[in-house]
Order: C-alpha cells, then sequence, then structure tokens
C-alpha cells in the first residue's frame, strides 16, 4: 500500500508525458489540462490502493485514457462545439539524428521523413479513437501490448487488432501524399 504524500514525488516525473498524451487525445490545450488534473486527483485519490512496485507510468496512463474515454462518451451525447484550430504540432515520426548527419534509415524511414507533422496529425485524426488511442500509446508513449490491454482494459489480442487496424488506417490516410512525394522526388532525380 503506498503513502499518499509519496504520490507527488513519485508522479511528477510523469506529468509531461501525461500531459502530451492528453493533448493528443484531446486535440486541445484548454482540455488536455483538465484531462490532466482530473487524471491526478483520481490518481491521488486512489493512491493509496496502488501497489507499490507495480509499474506507475502505466497506472497514471490507465486512469487518463480512462478519465480521456468517460469524458468522450459524454461529449459524443452532446453536439460538437469545439474546433481544431488549437492542435499542437504532432511528431509522430520524427526520425532523430545528429544535426549534420545523414542517418542510414530504411525505405518506409525515408517515406515517412518526407511527410509533414500537419499531415501525419491530419491522418491520426481521422482515424477512429480507439485506434488513435492505441497507436499513441504504442508508437509514441512506446508502451508494449500487455501495458496497452492494461492501460485500456481490454485484451493483449484487441491491442493488437487496435494497432494493426489504426497503422493501416494511417497508412491509407498517408498514401497520396507518399505517392505524390515519391513521384516528385523521382522527377527531381531525373536528368
Amino acid at each position: 500500500m503506498a503513502d499518499q504524500a509519496q504520490f507527488e514525488v513519485l508522479s511528477r516525473p510523469y506529468m509531461d508525458a501525461l500531459y502530451a498524451a492528453a493533448l493528443r487525445m484531446t486535440r486541445n490545450p484548454s482540455d488536455a489540462e483538465d484531462l490532466l488534473q482530473e487524471t491526478y486527483l483520481k490518481a491521488y485519490r486512489a493512491f493509496e490502493r496502488f501497489d507499490e512496485g507495480s509499474n506507475l507510468r502505466a497506472w497514471l496512463f490507465r486512469i487518463l485514457t480512462n478519465t480521456y474515454i468517460n469524458v468522450y462518451r459524454a461529449r459524443q451525447r452532446q453536439p460538437l462545439v469545439e474546433g481544431m484550430d488549437d492542435i499542437e504540432t504532432l511528431h509522430l515520426y520524427r526520425t532523430i539524428a545528429p544535426v549534420g548527419q545523414v542517418p542510414s534509415r530504411s525505405a518506409e524511414e525515408e517515406v515517412l521523413a518526407l511527410i509533414t507533422d500537419a499531415r501525419v496529425k491530419a491522418a491520426l485524426e481521422s482515424i477512429p479513437d480507439t485506434f488513435r488511442i492505441t497507436v499513441l500509446l504504442a508508437d509514441v508513449e512506446g508502451f508494449s501490448y500487455a501495458e496497452i490491454a492494461e492501460i485500456t482494459g481490454v485484451p493483449v489480442g484487441t491491442v493488437m487488432s487496435r494497432l494493426h487496424r489504426g497503422r493501416k488506417s494511417l497508412e491509407k490516410a498517408l498514401s497520396p501524399y507518399v505517392t505524390a512525394t515519391t513521384n516528385a522526388r523521382a522527377e527531381e532525380l531525373t536528368p
């Protein structure tokens, strides 16, 4: 049984990652802040039931995800009011390399490097929430299938299916950009 006095010390390192995930889920900084605040409030209240030695990061992400899903379901019953003007840039497929060095990348990574963040963001927003949340938890946050299953409360097989379907949806949404960009690059290289 964990001590609530330890909550702030143990949970603080995860705040930035949780906010980033909340922002990607809500697509609005104000809503992300509200979601993060609600998550920390729920986590604080339930911290005495948290098992020491468990994965605190996954536990916090589960609370965040469940809180978002509950808010999302409530909003489904209400008319859509918010716009998409406040969306922060998402860097899902950015590659990491020292400045001035060209990394050796696979063909897939080369194509993804050509796709702008705005296009990736639009593609992510076009897929259903259940797939988007799973893709974000796996590809952005780096959670394993088992951790995502724990966070979302579904079996590992469902996580794998949602991840596969989410990635396929992203691939389909991004394919026109890939084709156009690849054709443009080929024309540049043709003498």
